[in-house]
């Protein structure tokens, strides 16, 4: 059998410790681009929680790593402003990102994703521009069609899950598959037909 190594305070500081991390370095990168006036739009699980969270804050899941959407040509002034605030820029596996300390891992970092470029070669589509968006409490994010659209598009196991957390909550309903094209509405589909993956 395995034990844990940690226990009792130990335990429950390191899984808080854990969910602020990412939350200092989701404000951190915001307040910068704010304040450099970079155009931008946080996207994946915090976008995802962000919305939830209009409907069910007990419902909002945790993320590892922040997710944000730019203008191919805002590059050069982003790694300016977050390489001035002590953020490290590192290129892996194709992915741009920015870490914190020499020795992070890509799980910790800001991930950067680009405007009509695809993430992945067998993506779907380009991502979205980061217009129209909206507010969420303290960051820009992309409006919820966009955001389902582009969960579908990538559609990894994650991207399920946060598919079908807006489902549970009411935020995706069947009047959604019209919306898309037939490949995104076969996926979303698939979601429906088997709720608990």
């Amino acid at each position: 059998m395995v034990e844990f190594s940690l226990t009792g305070e130990a335990l429950w500081n390191r899984m808080e410790q854990a969910v602020e991390k990412v939350t200092r370095r989701l404000r951190k990168t915001v307040e910068i681009l704010e304040r450099a006036g970079v155009p931008y739009a946080v996207v994946g699980g915090h976008a995802v929680g962000a919305w939830v969270a209009q409907v069910d804050e007990a419902a909002v899941r945790t993320t590892r790593d922040v997710d944000i959407l730019i203008r191919p040509g805002d590059f050069p002034l982003l790694v300016e402003v977050l390489s001035a605030a002590g953020f490290l820029h590192r290129q892996t596996a194709g992915l741009d990102m920015f870490v914190e300390t020499p020795d992070a891992s890509a799980r910790d970092a800001v991930h950067v994703l680009f405007c009509g470029r695809k993430v992945r070669p067998g993506d779907f589509e380009p991502n979205p521009d980061i217009e129209p968006n909206t507010q969420a409490k303290e960051f820009h994010t992309v409006a919820l069609d966009v955001l389902i659209r582009m969960k579908l598009n990538s559609f990894r196991d994650k991207d399920r899950v946060y598919l079908r957390d807006m489902i549970a909550v009411g935020l995706i309903d069947a009047t959604w598959l019209d919306r898309f094209p037939e490949t995104l509405r076969m996926r979303l589909q698939q979601l429906f037909d088997d709720p608990g993956g």
